[in-house]
């Protein structure tokens, strides 16, 4: 139906005839002459319909006249050079004289302009016009170039494309599983995968060696701008490796990748950093590390002082009393101080101490905050001189559980970074190592592994492992960008008896284990190598590379936070029939 995309109309084809398609952007009616910008994937081209002695003349104007916006239309027309040239688009050095309009379909009036950005929920509803929006068209353009240069590097270097099932069987761990009714058995699921985790590592003892998929996961879970229920993520596994062989292979990976997409170079080699230290220095467990402001710790110089809340925390065996240097901030009003006190309270916060370094110089007389008078000349003067705290500057604290603390202080470190400009520019990655193998669930009574339960421990004894459950290293490691983990992955237990101790460690017992994971303890019984992977998050990565804070807007047909999606109306309900094919049957839904 056409011979040019309007985009790529150039200087090269003046002269020449050519047949687009698209919609009409702006149609523009100025008596006699009509101009239509005329839209498709790869640009705008100008379109114009003036006076001549040609035959047929006379109807193209009157065709020309009469286009709307988001018209649906092929023309077929000559190209010349733009009198008034336009740098703002590609095709501006031309435009195309039209020599024929037809009007392939009529637009109705539109819920909103290709050019505005209107509320999410109308977007979702209507995402077939937002996706025409030039801003998404490029946004969902980077996340096709992303994946296809993946594509080329992997398969370049060897790695299998091996697809995994999407029914498979419903696990212990993680999050909630969406649950398939398996009609040619009653009373039987199955789950969709969350990620294709047991079915990579049954690969490598296969002898497949290297594996990777660009796999569609699923997880029942609460959603937020960088969380959706169904995801797609690169997922790939070695056989014989180190935790070394996988991030240097996918470091540079990731390189190249920013390269070709973005025009970007990373750093070579990414930086490097034990999870504790991470927790340490930011309270995070990935740092954005264009941020340079880190905690003090100063629970050994407020373990004696009569200010009770850091008292009883920096005395406390699992506590920490922590100040963050805010430059800047003793601008901050009170008011605003309050805001950030209420947004640290969103991360477990139950107050949030404070004091601002008016002139460091007069020492007590120059600091303002309700806590000083607690705090004696020694302990004050020690606070100012291990934070680096000048003049200018304000001081916050946290205190509680060293985790609560961690999490809050962490939270608020992101939001001050961002308020005040703190933040430099440019790319941040980072590698984080060494995470704790398991954390304590207070609500569950037990242990809950910190990234899967198929992570390998730093050691090889079992018997030191549940000797020291709770401070215990996995060989897990993180890639971060920016502050966001883009990728996760360990090496993996390739022992049948190691894999049940942490089942058992995690309260996993025999039977259940036999019941949910019975193949694969079998698997590692005959001869599994060593192996170890890593999984990315292909929409976070695109989300990123196109400069936008959420998810949805790199995902063709997103769910909303409310896990719907506004334009086919799913979820919906099904007929007692289809239900009953499948034996299910819909309960009242019952109040917790």
């Amino acid at each position: 139906m056409r011979t040019h995309f309007c985009g790529l109309v150039d200087e090269a084809l003046v002269g020449q005839t050519v047949t687009l398609c698209g919609w009409a952007d702006v149609a523009r009616n100025l008596g006699g002459l009509c101009f239509i910008d005329l839209r498709d994937h790869e640009g705008i081209v100008q379109i114009v319909a003036e006076p001549s002695d040609a035959e047929g003349n006379a109807a193209v104007l009157a065709a020309a006249a009469h286009v709307g916006y988001e018209d649906c239309l092929r023309i077929t027309g000559t190209v010349r050079r733009r009198q008034s040239v336009n740098p703002k688009i590609k095709t501006g050095q031309v435009e195309v004289v039209a020599t024929s309009i037809e009007l392939m379909n009529k637009a109705e009036p539109l819920p909103f302009h290709a050019h505005e950005n209107p509320g999410e929920d109308i977007r979702l509803k209507y995402r077939y016009l937002d996706l025409r929006r030039p801003e998404m068209q490029q946004m969902m353009r980077t996340r096709i170039q992303l994946v296809q240069s993946l594509r080329r590097w992997l398969d370049a270097r060897g790695f299998q494309d091996i697809e995994t099932p999407i029914l498979t069987k419903a696990t212990p761990e993680g999050a909630r599983d969406f649950l398939v009714p398996a009609r040619m058995h009653h009373g039987e699921f199955y789950a969709l995968p969350q990620s294709p985790q047991l079915f990579k590592q049954i690969l490598m003892m296969a002898g497949f060696d290297r594996y990777y998929q660009i796999a569609r996961c699923f997880r029942d879970e609460a959603l937020r701008a960088d969380r959706q229920l169904e995801f797609t993520q690169l997922d790939m596994e070695f056989a014989w490796v180190s935790e070394r062989d996988v991030q240097d292979t996918v470091e540079e990976m990731i390189r190249v990748v920013f390269r070709e997409v973005m025009n970007v170079e990373l750093a070579n080699p990414f930086p490097r950093m034990t999870y504790e230290e991470a927790m340490r220095r930011y309270g995070s467990d990935k740092p954005d590390l264009r941020n340079a402001m880190e905690f003090t710790d100063i629970a050994e110089l407020v373990k004696t002082c009569e200010f009770k809340v850091f008292t009883d925390w920096a005395n406390h065996a699992d506590g920490r009393v922590v100040a963050l240097r805010t430059p800047g901030g003793a601008q901050f009003s009170r008011k605003q101080i309050d805001d950030y006190a209420a947004h640290a309270a969103k991360y477990g916060a139950k107050g949030l101490a404070w004091m601002k370094i008016d002139d460091l110089a007069k020492g007590r007389e120059g600091v303002s905050s309700p806590i000083a008078k607690f705090l004696d000349d020694a302990t004050l003067d020690a606070i100012l001189k291990a934070t680096g705290a000048q003049t200018g500057d304000a001081i916050f604290f946290g205190a509680a559980t060293y985790k609560s603390a961690s999490d809050f202080m962490g939270a608020l470190r992101l939001k001050l970074g961002k308020d005040l400009g703190l933040v430099a520019e440019g790319w941040a990655p980072l590698w984080v190592t060494d995470f704790p193998m398991f954390e304590w669930d207070d609500e569950e009574n037990r242990f809950v592994a910190l990234h899967h339960p198929f992570t390998a421990p730093a050691v090889d004894s079992i018997e030191d492992l549940r000797a020291n459950a709770k401070s215990a290293v996995s060989r897990g490691y993180d890639m971060v960008l920016n502050g966001n983990e883009i990728g996760g992955g360990s090496i993996r237990i390739h022992n049948s008896k190691m894999q049940s101790a942490v089942f058992e460690l995690l309260g996993i017992g025999a039977e259940e284990a036999e019941g949910k994971f019975g193949f694969l303890l079998d698997a590692l019984k005959y001869g599994a190598p060593p192996h170890g992977g890593i999984a990315f998050g292909i929409d976070r990565i695109a989300a990123l590379m196109a400069g936008t804070e959420s998810i949805r807007d790199v995902i063709a047909f997103p769910k909303t936070t409310t896990a719907q999606c506004l334009m086919t109306g799913a979820p919906s309900p099904v007929p007692d029939a289809q239900l009953a094919e499948v034996h299910v049957q819909v309960r009242e839904k019952v109040a917790k």
